[in-house]
């Protein structure tokens, strides 16, 4: 509308503006200048465990773990050393669609800080002693991660949900694949996907835009080209949605379409306190999340559900009507919402008695939530390099906060008609499942009958 276009024109003046500058090889670099004493800068690459196979499967998150080990100008010591020295930090991670390597420094150190980012992503030596190590590494911290069931049971659903695809794929990958990946397939994946038409260098606070841009062309322009790369482009096979039954001993999982999802730290009714089941409701639709208004509005959704822990101070007599019910009648551990968004793919009262006070509350809560999530460096330059991968682009803080400013109960409730009303969840559970309702139960609920 133009009335909001014209109020996001009045506000952007006084945000920082995330400038965005193209090298010649297709780097992107995009920057915010706050004019503060440090800066958190980073490499945002399109590739995780969606780009892989079930031969590959695990290489993502391999390469990762050997990005600090050793360059061809650094030894892994070398490079400890350095980092300390400047009072930095140096990190990285691997999810599903990206894979991001990244440092936090003094404003002053930036043209160390990308120059060592350049030398870890296009110099590491990948020796084999090393990886023998790091295999070592990445075994033990699967075997701890099967004893996360969250971690299990998010794991189980994608691989139900998208069963035959890549996004059901995990990220660690399966034990075989790591015992075997050796450097041919590191140095493969390399030139398959650290592409630098698929990079961007994000960073954010004491950062002049124009410098960044020098450094990147002085330290990525000229030795990362497309030449070093395979020549035939990357494409990402789409990840059908596959509505799915499945039950494993004290696990199952029952999945329609995934996109929006509601977690439950569930105690069994007459159990032991020390026995529990989790429980994932998923809530799917087929959305394009590019800067479409909706996922503001099912962002509100998620904020009225809220989320809730028994340690909490809030109880019985708190606003939301889900947490009144949890404190009062001891029903769950916990609750949390959340939504998990992809490139392509992605309870029942609010459909239709939601009122104008919870929409009012949600966005106040929403807005100051989202505020304090980009209180810092690290989460700004996060937030860059994500949406630059995901939208083409850096969607400003008063260009979102004026999206759901403008949001009202009816907005809310024709998003929830449209994809949550009579649709069919996917539901995973881990541990003593008895107390958990039939499927069709659950399923009866995502509908009201009117009289």
């Amino acid at each position: 509308p133009r009335r909001m276009q014209s109020n996001q024109a009045a506000v952007k003046v006084n945000t920082p503006e995330t400038r965005v500058t193209q090298l010649a090889n297709g780097l992107r670099v995009a920057s915010e200048d706050s004019g503060i004493s440090t800066c958190t800068v980073g490499l945002w690459i399109d590739a995780g465990s969606r780009y892989e196979t079930n031969e590959n499967n695990g290489t993502a998150h391999f390469l990762e773990h050997m990005a600090f080990k050793g360059t061809a100008n650094r030894s892994q010591l070398d490079l400890e050393l350095e980092v300390e020295n400047m009072g930095a930090h140096l990190n990285a991670y691997t999810s599903r669609e990206q894979t991001v390597y990244y440092a936090k420094a003094f404003s002053k150190d930036l043209p160390r800080a990308v120059e060592i980012l350049s030398d870890i992503i296009q110099n590491s030596t990948l020796g084999e002693a090393e990886i023998e190590r790091e295999r070592g590494v990445i075994l033990r911290e699967m075997e701890e991660i099967e004893q996360n069931q969250q971690e299990v049971v998010f794991d189980y659903l994608h691989s139900t949900a998208y069963q035959g695809t890549s996004l059901g794929l995990t990220i660690l990958g399966p034990s075989e694949n790591i015992k075997k990946i050796n450097r041919d397939d590191l140095v493969k994946y390399i030139k398959q996907h650290y592409n630098p038409s698929r990079m961007v260098l994000a960073a954010a606070g004491g950062v002049e835009h124009d410098k960044l841009v020098n450094l990147a062309k002085e330290f990525f322009g000229t030795t990362v080209s497309n030449d070093s790369y395979e020549a035939t482009p990357l494409k990402l096979a789409p990840c059908t949605f596959t509505g799915t039954f499945f039950r494993h001993k004290i696990f199952f999982v029952i999945c329609h379409m995934a996109m929006i999802k509601f977690r439950i730290q569930m105690l069994q009714v007459k159990a032991n306190y020390n026995h529990f089941c989790k429980v994932l409701l998923n809530l799917t639709s087929m959305l394009v999340y590019s800067t479409d208004v909706t996922n503001s509005k099912l962002m509100i959704k998620f904020q009225i559900i809220g989320s809730w822990d028994r340690s909490s101070t809030n109880g019985a007599h708190f606003p939301n009507p889900l947490v009144r019910r949890m404190a009062r009648e001891g029903l769950c551990v916990s609750f949390q919402s959340f939504n998990t968004l992809y490139t392509d793919t992605g309870l029942m009262r609010l459909c239709t008695e939601l009122t104008d006070l919870e929409v009012s509350r949600a966005t106040n809560t929403l807005l100051t939530n989202m505020a304090l999530m980009l209180d810092g460096t690290t989460p700004i330059c996060e937030d860059i390099g994500r949406q630059m991968l995901c939208y083409g682009r850096r969607i400003p803080w008063p260009e979102m906060a004026r999206r759901i400013a403008y949001i009202n109960v009816n907005d809310v409730k024709k998003v929830l008609g449209k994809y949550v009303w009579d649709a069919c969840p996917a539901v995973a559970s881990i541990g003593p499942t008895e107390a958990l309702p039939d499927y069709s139960n659950i399923r009866a609920k995502m509908y009201k009958v009117f009289h």
